[in-house]
């Protein structure tokens, strides 16, 4: 059989892909293709002709792009006028899952965008934050196809839309010190206006940003249909500096915002004020290093990442990206700072290990669920178990089943009734964990994989078990 229906044969559609009709996202094998419909070409090729495409990803602000032929992805590709190709990003993430941070850098790339492309003739076709994604904790945008040629006096179809899925989920966190996750996974499309502006006291709705960002778009929602929004949006002229200056308030308030909840939290401070001595925090990272670096695991993910310590040591020992989670919001804003300013191959993100996010959206294929996005060379799970069986009351062999079922190795860190930290989880409730041991980890850990390597790295008897499943292969090092 010829290598191109091979090729063809492995061709898939990106189940979130569905919605625009201008193209559509394929897979071939872990190449992301995206096709180019004819009802898009004039101002594809308006957006190219500007020059604006090779600036933004030349800035690092536009995912890249090449040109391959439509005979690469086989009939996937008919009535495609052009097939290009983006690089595989490590992880998609979702608005939901990110920090207070990680949304706000979001939302002023968003402006930039626009920003940047009025200055070309260009603009945007919406708003939507699943059209960024995160290189470390670096936005960047991945729809091509969003951009479009500017009509002078266009009024800005995707203001609502920016509000409800940026400025309101980081108005509820500024305002009311509530994190955005919970609200924003219940509802993908964001926070309405109508909703938040309920929750507003009078006197906040006086401030002129809200009255016309929040409440002015809630009483709107509430009177107008989507249909008959856009019908009187297009009967109004909306000039180009009008424009600019609302784009321009919208980036100066919303890059000035921090969250009202601004004490730190308890993981925030663990990092500093843990059970471990100066070198017992030192045998872990130089375990976690040897680790990363003998197995050569290109992708990690750091569940329980706290500010990320360890994710750092398993970019130093040679690991390529980590990806890490948490659900403490001031760890987790804390690590996004980190790993910005540092420029680290980081990404942190918002996950309850005993709620992670399900697939969801149309037919329950468009948002997919942790595990079903990719997959991890190797795993760190430090400091977390005892968390999530005794807080959580889940079982040891449930939570060991769960965590060697997300990479082929990895390392989980033990720690027993007598560390202090398990001391004061049990301090308020009846112990009923008569299994929580070592001798019952270990079995759990044995039944999945094989211990590479151990280690106790504190006094109070902690201990890290490297393993290894039998099934495994490292999709980075092959």
């Amino acid at each position: 059989m010829p290598a191109e229906f091979l090729a063809a044969a492995e061709v898939r559609a990106e189940p979130g892909s569905f919605r625009d009709p201008s193209g559509r996202i394929f897979w071939l094998g872990e190449r992301v293709l995206r096709t180019v419909m004819p009802q898009a070409v004039a101002d594809f090729d308006y957006v190219e002709s500007t020059g604006i495409v090779t600036a933004l990803i030349k800035k690092g602000m536009l995912i890249d792009q090449a040109r391959r032929p439509a005979s690469l992805i086989g009939e996937a590709a008919a009535g495609a006028a052009y097939v290009l190709e983006h690089p595989k990003l490590d992880f998609i993430s979702y608005p939901y899952e990110w920090s207070f941070r990680a949304l706000q850098s979001a939302a002023l790339l968003q402006l930039d965008l626009y920003l940047e492309g009025l200055q070309h003739g260009v603009t945007l076709s919406d708003a939507t934050a699943y059209n960024i994604q995160f290189d470390g904790a670096r936005p960047v945008f991945i729809d091509r196809l969003s951009f479009r040629r500017y009509v002078d006096g266009q009024f800005w179809l995707g203001h609502r839309q920016f509000c409800e899925q940026f400025l309101n989920p980081l108005l509820l966190r500024s305002m009311f010190g509530i994190p955005h996750n919970a609200w924003y996974r219940g509802s993908p499309e964001g926070i309405g206006a109508a909703e938040l502006s309920a929750l507003l006291p009078l006197r906040r709705k006086l401030s002129w940003r809200v009255l016309t960002n929040v409440v002015m778009q809630g009483s709107l929602q509430k009177t107008r249909s989507s249909d008959a929004q856009k019908a009187v949006a297009g009967k109004l002229r909306f000039p180009k500096p009008a424009f600019v200056r609302l784009l321009t308030g919208l980036r100066t308030w919303i890059a000035a915002l921090h969250p009202a909840d601004r004490q730190p939290t308890t993981w925030q401070e663990y990092a500093r004020q843990n059970s471990y001595r100066g070198t017992e925090a030192e045998a872990k990272r130089n375990f976690v290093a040897r680790f990363v670096s003998d197995s050569r695991a290109r992708t990690v993910w750091d569940i329980g990442c706290n500010t990320g310590d360890y994710s750092v040591a398993a970019l130093q020992a040679g690991a390529r990206a980590v990806i890490g989670f948490d659900f403490d919001q001031g760890a987790l804003d804390l690590a996004f700072d980190r790993a910005r300013s540092e420029n680290l191959a980081f990404t942190p993100l918002f996950l309850d290990v005993t709620n992670p996010a399900p697939d969801q959206g149309w037919g329950q294929a468009e948002r997919r669920g942790l595990q079903g996005r990719a997959r991890a060379d190797a795993v760190l799970a430090l400091a977390l178990i005892h968390h999530v069986a005794i807080s959580k009351n889940v079982p040891l062999d449930g939570v060991v089943s769960w965590l060697t079922g997300m990479a082929p190795r990895g390392v989980i860190e033990f720690v027993p009734k007598t560390d202090p930290m398990v001391v004061e989880l049990l301090r308020m409730r009846e112990d009923i964990f008569p299994h929580y041991d070592e001798e019952h980890f270990v079995s759990c850990l044995q039944e999945r994989a094989r211990i590479v390597a151990s280690e106790t790295v504190s006094a109070s008897g902690r201990k890290l078990f490297a393993f290894e499943r039998a099934d495994n292969h490292l999709s980075g090092s092959n």
